[in-house]
This record gives structure tokens, C-alpha cells and sequence, in this order.
């Protein structure tokens, strides 16, 4: 990292991070070239979780290469400046990159939409046997992780 002065490099500051956050960027390699694609998510402080439909363009391409590299930031405000060149944004990022793996098993699934749900509720939930057959609910396996910040 240039800016070393900006690294985060303590776990539980960088989980508050994701905690706070409303969206995970997630980038695929789709062929060789990137796709991006923002998504609510779930995350127990080791994986993430994601979930997508059956079929789409996503699921096709985690079919093909399940590397993946996520992303999370928030804006803290902006820095105003006598020169254009002197604005700035105060914020704090998060960068990784793991495996994403397609979960099969009922009760897993369940437990991860819940997860998925923690992120923006307070509330557990109760899925249908059949939501979770016809939802494709992916584990990312973080095996990197970094954060950085300017405030």
C-alpha cells in the first residue's frame, strides 16, 4: 500500500467497517474480463455470504472461476480545498479477496439468508423450504483481507 499511514491492518476495525457497510462490491473474472457487481450480503466475521438467482449472469460466471475480489467503503465527507487538486474524501475502504462457494445444504442456506438479513435487521428470520430451494446462496472463503482509511 503507498499510503502505509492510511493501512487499517487491525481485524476487529476492519469487521466494524464491513458492519457498517450497506454494500459489497463483489469482481469476477468473466472470461478475462471484470465484472462488478453490488450486492446486499451477510457477513459472521469470517465469511461472507451472497445470495443470487438459479441462473444469471453471476452464477454463470462463478460456475467458470470462483475467485473473487470484494470491496466495501464508506464516504465520510468531503475535504474542500483553495484548488481543485486540494479536495479530497475522507473514508474508510475494505478490500479482500477469497473463494466463493455455491451452498447446497438446506439449513445452511437458511442460516446464511439470516446472515444476509442480520446485515440490515434486527430480526431473525423464517424462510420457506421453498425460498431457499430457489435461492443460489454463495460462502466466500476470505483468504485476504485489508482495510485503509483518511479521516
Amino acid at each position: 500500500m503507498r499510503r502505509s499511514e492510511r493501512q487499517i491492518t487491525d481485524r476487529n476495525a476492519i469487521d466494524a467497517i464491513i458492519k457498517k457497510s450497506m454494500v459489497c462490491r463483489l469482481g469476477l473474472s468473466d472470461n478475462g474480463l471484470p465484472y462488478i457487481v453490488p450486492l446486499s450480503f451477510g457477513y459472521d466475521g469470517t465469511n461472507l455470504y451472497v445470495h443470487a438467482a438459479l441462473s444469471g449472469r453471476k452464477s454463470d460466471i462463478l460456475k467458470q472461476n470462483s475467485r473473487v475480489c470484494f470491496e466495501f467503503d464508506r464516504m465520510l465527507g468531503v475535504v474542500t480545498g483553495e484548488q481543485a487538486c486540494n479536495w479530497s474524501m475522507n473514508y474508510e475502504s475494505v478490500i479482500g479477496f477469497g473463494v466463493a462457494e455455491l451452498m447446497e445444504e438446506g439449513e445452511a442456506k437458511a442460516a446464511a439468508l439470516n446472515c444476509i438479513m442480520r446485515q440490515y435487521s434486527d430480526k431473525d428470520w423464517i424462510f420457506t423450504e421453498q425460498s431457499v430451494i430457489a435461492t443460489a446462496v454463495y460462502r466466500i472463503r476470505i483468504d485476504e483481507i485489508s482495510g485503509k482509511t483518511r479521516s
